[in-house]
């Protein structure tokens, strides 16, 4: 399973902007829109091959406010740096490895909050 998290866009869409291969077919990918969805399906369906992170799940994140220097204690819905640490919790816990991980999110600071701690842990293991 390949697990696609992004509230509003497809993997098309990211193929559109990137051309990377890897997203250009939507049907191989699992789409989840949200924080809740993102754990029920793994939960659910166990670790992906393959995860590709967005940072903005919620219109509130779009706020110039949250752009930069990003204050996640106060944003009321999670993000895709929220599903990213739930993860990392996840195979700790459950001594599993992280999957391969992609971040297309056009946040350029929640992309890479979300890539500095994917690489850290990775470090880490």
């Amino acid at each position: 399973m390949k697990l696609f998290l992004d509230d509003t866009r497809k993997p098309y869409d990211v193929f559109r902007n990137t051309i990377d291969p890897i997203y250009e077919n939507d049907n191989e990918w699992t789409i989840v829109k949200n924080y809740e969805e993102f754990i029920d399906t793994i939960l659910e369906s166990g670790l992906p091959e393959i995860i590709s992170f967005d940072h903005d799940l919620s219109q509130n994140h779009y706020l110039p406010e949250n752009q930069s220097n990003i204050d996640y204690n106060n944003l009321k819905d999670r993000s895709g740096y929220d599903a990213a640490l739930w993860l990392i919790g996840y195979c700790r816990m459950n001594n599993f490895e992280l999957p391969m991980v992609k971040v297309h999110s056009a946040n350029p600071e929640g992309k890479r909050n979300i890539e500095r701690v994917l690489h850290l842990t990775n470090k880490s293991s």
